[in-house]
């Protein structure tokens, strides 16, 4: 989006950080790519114009009043969660302790994980806010994108009661799936019950929630395949790109503290569509962002 790597000490501190993850777990059957999604996004978010027309968050550049950097990748280890998680939940660290809101881009859904964990030091009451066409909280061990919100409720690092599933559907390589992330504690919306009502199910969440600080994790198969081909596992009957910024744009208000976009594939990609819709999503979460800000200046940068 044109963010400069730093910014002189006299403009003040980032008030956010772009961070790419370029990890995947390359274990999926014939869609391994995901490591290559923040540079795609990069490459796309050049079509990315930073001036929004109607001012939804109260500035005209929102990036620019979050004083906004973009800092790299993180050094991971494509296919070796050992060697990748640490690596990216120091990174994550770094910019929380500096102040800053976190807005990754991985990589795929098991990139969330570390960063749960670099958040629930600085946020220890946090909550997470995902929309997925998959629950990624599935009664299996280790570590790969299906059990990113199951080790994280092992680990207590998150309110888990107070945290959301948004938009499953689709088909699963196993039985009972919802179950499980329903007795784990987690609140599942399936798809169809949020399609019924968008309104009154975001005006639900946002009650739930309240004040406390949200982790908005956004896996890019909560699109539909028509406008996000380029994704590891997409399931039909999805979000249009309309409908999924307006809900990002009915969400603003909370108190975000952290944001990742996930699971672009560029090898599955056409046109590059799917990173260049990844890259309005973060372009809608600097908005977010900079309304957080504002209405929750309490440990950022004046």
């Amino acid at each position: 989006m044109g963010l400069p790597p730093a910014r002189p000490a006299s403009q003040g501190a980032p008030r956010a950080c772009v961070v790419g993850i370029p990890f995947d777990c390359g274990t999926h059957p014939f869609r391994v790519g995901a490591r290559q999604g923040p540079d795609a996004i990069r490459e796309q978010s050049r079509l990315v114009r930073p001036f929004d027309l109607f001012q939804r968050a109260g500035v005209a550049n929102p990036s620019e009043f979050l004083r906004a950097v973009d800092v790299g990748n993180v050094a991971c280890h494509p296919g070796d969660p050992g060697a990748s998680y640490p690596l990216i939940e120091a990174g994550i660290g770094a910019i929380l302790d500096a102040g800053a809101i976190p807005i990754s881009m991985g990589g795929d859904g098991a990139v969330t994980l570390p960063q749960l964990r670099a958040v629930a030091r600085r946020h220890p009451d946090f909550v997470v806010l995902h929309f997925d066409s998959h629950t990624d909280t599935y009664p299996i061990p280790g570590y790969n994108t299906a059990t990113t919100f199951t080790r994280a409720a092992e680990e207590g690092l998150l309110d888990v009661a107070r945290s959301f599933h948004v938009g499953t559907r689709g088909g699963s390589f196993m039985a009972g799936v919802v179950e499980f992330g329903r007795e784990v504690g987690y609140t599942i919306v399936p798809y169809d019950e949020f399609d019924h009502d968008p309104g009154a199910t975001l005006a639900a969440i946002r009650e739930r929630i309240g004040m406390r600080p949200v982790y908005l994790c956004f896996d890019m198969d909560i699109f539909d395949p028509s406008c996000a081909p380029g994704v590891c596992t997409p399931e039909w009957g999805g979000l249009s790109a309309k409908e999924g910024l307006a809900l990002l744009r009915r969400i603003s208000g909370l108190n975000f503290v952290a944001f990742d976009v996930n699971t672009v594939s560029p090898p599955q990609d056409v046109g590059g569509a799917t990173a260049f819709l990844a890259a309005t999503v973060m372009q809608e979460f600097c908005a977010l962002a900079a309304a957080a800000v504002q209405r929750f200046p309490q440990g950022r940068p004046a």
